[in-house]
């Protein structure tokens, strides 16, 4: 886990990103989807660092997918050191990220609150 990546904009876990090796987070201008990021032009336009400081409950963007929302409310409600330190917490369980691909354990959900409560406890 690269925690000084923390979390993107739209709530996905840069920090256990294993997709682009050299990506160092959306701020720091490598990000390979700063062109076309909508969350990351939102957040900008709206100055603000993440999805989770808008009062805002929209899901355009990645938004729109089950994992970077699921994220953003968890930080919503526990804050984003609380998210950092169960996905640690979880990767040392064996619960993975990227298992193929960009999919991994945290993509098996189709509630986001089964979801959250899975990354609270590292069990389903």
């Amino acid at each position: 886990m690269k925690r000084e990546l923390g979390i993107a904009r739209c709530g996905l876990a840069c920090c256990l990103c294993s997709e682009n090796i050299s990506c160092k987070g959306c701020d720091s201008g490598e990000c390979p989807d700063k062109d076309w990021c909508e969350n990351r032009k939102c957040s900008i336009s709206k100055k603000i660092g993440h999805c989770y400081e808008c009062n805002a409950k929209c899901r355009k963007g990645l938004l729109s997918k089950i994992k970077p929302y699921a994220f953003t409310e968890f930080v919503r409600r526990y804050g984003e050191d609380c998210l950092l330190d169960c996905l640690e917490r979880n990767e040392n369980r064996g619960i993975v990220y990227h298992r193929e691909g960009i999919n991994g354990d945290y993509d098996d959900f189709d509630d986001v609150e089964t979801l959250i409560e899975f990354i609270r406890t590292g069990a389903r």
